[in-house]
């Protein structure tokens, strides 16, 4: 396969593979972390297992790379381009012929990978992996994973004991310092005390578990009598465990929808106007999305070539900037046009359309216009400011030495 693609595309695929995969990697690996120290805390609020953590992030991992797909595939080409420009290799191709059509021919091909692989992400994968998510959040909530009873707080369970353990050890294995208050329905209430216990599984009654206690005491107190206080070396108190709901279905939310349930529910006459506005919105989202990365290696070579004799990065901060800004909305088209109060085709592609004629107006700029700068005013902008304040800078650096040597002159001693 690699004989037949020529030498000059095999060498364009190399450069924009590399950066390519270092700022998908990168972008998807600061979104996860940022998440995972809030999922830690949550976890340890809620006393659940550590293990769910990363569960919890595996299920978003789609999310993440449909975000951090199209940024890397625009960075990749745009520093591949970068490097063809600044090292003069690029005026060397156009001189032999190439044009940027033809140069763009492997990042396209890419790109195409790149949408389908990010097709299936947002229309199927993605869906099911957040209300996979939402549900391991309830489950969690809820206590069906096991969430522990947290240590020196009062805990009720099943509306008629009070639980309060002052230390856990061997990872809840063993308890000390254990207090119970038990009541039941005749009004007779035990108190119970004891040095150390163990939660115990029951093998006939999975929704009961047994705590054994060890070295303790009983205060029972009955209405109308006295209290009777008991000693035991070992005692087994069952506790019922609380009874947990089942999750929802999936499709509580739009994002839960896969593609054919989408368009099912968004043209279907039957449903309400509420659900059919949300459906649309959320289709047109995800498929604005998507066809937005047709337009990234567009952009990516527009911006990519700096102004002669000067390695300027302007054109890598504003290719963020317009991705990120686009990103956003489309986010804020879709909660307006979820509500009805804008029509889906206005609210999403009339962006778009402004979106891609700036791009198709950059492209032409810096492909058919000689000389041409997408950003050149911005580029002199910048330029001036720089100079500005490297003049800036040296009169300060300049008065600080002045005024140190006069300093030093005036209170030299005197002999």
């Amino acid at each position: 396969m690699l004989k037949i693609i020529p030498a000059l595309d095999r060498y364009i695929l190399r450069l924009v593979i590399v950066p390519m995969t270092a700022v998908f990697v990168l972008a998807a690996s600061l979104l996860m972390l940022d998440k995972m120290l809030r999922l830690f805390d949550f976890v340890a609020v809620e006393g659940g297992p550590i293990g769910v953590v990363f569960k919890m992030l595996g299920a978003l991992i789609p999310e993440y790379a449909s975000l951090a797909i199209p940024l890397g595939l625009m960075l990749g080409i745009l520093f591949a381009f970068r490097k063809l420009a600044t090292s003069s290799e690029l005026d060397i191709l156009r001189a032999v012929g190439m044009s940027y059509l033809r140069l763009l021919r492997v990042p396209y091909m890419i790109t195409a990978v790149l949408v389908a692989v990010n097709i299936a992400l947002v229309f199927y994968i993605q869906p099911v992996s957040r209300y996979y998510y939402e549900q391991l959040e309830y489950d969690l909530r809820s206590g069906a994973l096991g969430a522990s009873i947290k240590v020196g707080e009062f805990t009720t369970l099943a509306d008629r004991m009070a639980l309060r353990i002052e230390e856990s050890e061997e990872e809840g294995r063993r308890l000390k310092g254990i207090f119970a208050r038990v009541s039941d329905e005749d009004g007779q209430v035990l108190s119970i005390s004891a040095q150390e216990g163990a939660f115990l599984a029951t093998t006939d009654n999975p929704e009961t578990i047994i705590l054994q206690l060890t070295n303790g005491t009983i205060v029972q107190d009955e209405p109308g009598t006295t209290p009777r206080l008991l000693s035991f070396s070992r005692h087994n108190l069952p506790i019922d465990l609380p009874s947990i709901e089942q999750f929802r279905q999936r499709g509580d939310a739009e994002r839960e929808y896969i593609l054919p349930e989408l368009l099912r529910i968004g043209w279907d006459q039957g449903q309400s106007e509420e659900a059919r506005d949300a459906s649309q919105a959320s289709f047109n989202f995800r498929l604005v999305e998507v066809v937005m990365m047709l337009l990234l290696p567009l952009l990516a070579v527009a911006l990519a070539i700096p102004p002669k004799r000067s390695t300027s990065a302007l054109g890598v901060f504003v290719s963020i900037v317009m991705v990120v800004s686009y990103h956003k909305v489309n986010q804020y088209a879709e909660d307006i046009a979820a509500l009805g109060r804008v029509d889906t085709v206005i609210a999403f592609w009339g962006p778009f359309a402004v979106f891609a004629a700036l791009i198709f107006w950059m492209f032409y700029q810096a492909a058919y216009v000689p000389g041409g700068q997408p950003i050149g005013a911005l580029e002199n902008g910048f330029s001036n400011l720089g100079k500005r304040m490297g003049k800036l800078f040296k009169r300060r650096k300049h008065r600080s030495d002045a005024f140190a040597t006069d300093a030093h002159h005036t209170t030299a001693p005197a002999e």
